[in-house]
């Protein structure tokens, strides 16, 4: 699990799914299940984003 989740491509997999769902759940269900999904959601595609950030290459 650790190799899949160290590959760029899983990541940017995981950030566009996670960053779609979080936009889409309020819309789907609109009522608290709807609006607390997203921010889970929004939870998780924030820390793809910041494992993405923290795995691009340095320059200077």
């Amino acid at each position: 699990m650790k190799a899949m989740l160290s590959n760029r491509t899983v990541l940017w997999t995981l950030f566009l799914f996670n960053t779609t769902a979080a936009i889409a759940a309020p819309l789907i269900a609109e009522n608290s299940q709807g609006y607390m999904t997203s921010a889970g959601m929004g939870v998780v595609a924030l820390g793809m984003g910041v494992a993405l950030y923290k795995g691009r290459p340095q320059h200077g």
